[in-house]
């Protein structure tokens, strides 16, 4: 099995009222991705790796027991923070989740998502049964269970919904660190869209409808070209060219002719004849809004 391979980043508890259900949890992403390709800077003349040091303007180069912490309150005005200070704010207890809710499954604004996603597994034998009860009630009820949990001292909030077979916990940005969508409602265009814009649109939408998405057949295309370029020149071939396209930009058409254009592609590639849908004059268009205002 995979999982041989993989170690646990974490091991604690699942609190739900009064149920408790030792867990193990692992990271749901690899990190910086399983085929990134990276690179190291090099001094030009001689290929020697570059370093980086921690320089004061004043002295030059400085260890590190000579580094202290401060919290810039004005500019260039610092008041000093000790490390026992800090270690003193610090939440200590980090083996628990506890699951504070109950709420229904997608809704939470996906903007509070952090992208940070763990696989939880049961840990030992007597936390297999709660495990297993606590996915099947939230399958049954369509519900992910709301938590906090604390992570490096600081205080988390995340969610716990079945995934698969298993558990997964994802972690959620703090109220306050998420801007709000009202901050831009000034913004947000105020125009009028006729019924057979919508109606077009709608089709469009309809063509285009699936059930799932199947993410393994995306990659990073740029990523392998580059792996391409890497591999010839190990091998001492001359570079290739590599396979990433240049973004054009788009051409301006009328709206209701681009939706036609993009409904008869998306038909075509799906082998079906796209029904006709004949986009009104201009006057009658301009019509249509003025008599739906006077409706308004």
């Amino acid at each position: 099995m995979a999982m041989a391979s993989a170690r646990s980043v974490w091991k604690g508890f699942l609190h739900f009222s009064l149920v408790t259900v030792p867990v193990r949890a692992y990271t749901a992403t690899q990190s910086g991705g399983s085929d990134r390709i990276a690179f190291n800077q090099l001094h030009k003349d001689c290929n020697s790796r570059i370093n980086y040091k921690k320089v004061c303007p004043l002295h030059g180069e400085v260890p590190a027991h000579e580094i202290v912490k401060g919290y810039e309150f004005a500019k260039d005005q610092y008041v000093i923070i000790d490390e026992q200070e800090i270690s003193k704010a610090r939440l200590k207890n980090e083996k628990t989740v506890g699951i504070e809710s109950f709420v229904p499954a997608g809704s939470i604004d996906p903007a509070y998502y952090d992208g940070t996603t763990y696989y939880l597994l049961p840990e030992g034998p007597l936390a297999a049964k709660p495990y297993a009860l606590l996915r099947k009630v939230m399958l049954d009820t369509g519900r992910v269970a709301f938590a906090t949990r604390v992570s490096g001292g600081h205080d988390q909030t995340v969610l716990v919904r079945p995934a698969g077979l298993i558990l997964a916990i994802t972690v959620l940005s703090l109220d306050a660190a998420v801007r709000k969508p009202g901050e831009f409602a000034a913004e947000a265009p105020a125009v009028d869209v006729t019924g057979d814009e919508v109606k077009l649109a709608r089709t469009l939408v309809d063509a285009m409808a699936a059930d799932e998405v199947d993410l393994s057949t995306y990659t990073d295309r740029y990523t392998e070209s580059v792996r391409q370029v890497v591999e010839a020149k190990l091998q001492g071939r001359q570079t290739i060219e590599a396979n990433v396209t240049a973004d054009e930009p788009p051409a301006v058409i009328n709206l209701m002719e681009a939706l036609q254009k993009s409904l008869d592609e998306t038909k075509r590639r799906v082998g079906q004849k796209p029904p006709k849908l004949v986009a009104p004059s201009t006057a009658g268009r301009v019509a249509a809004e003025k008599k739906g205002r006077k409706k308004a």
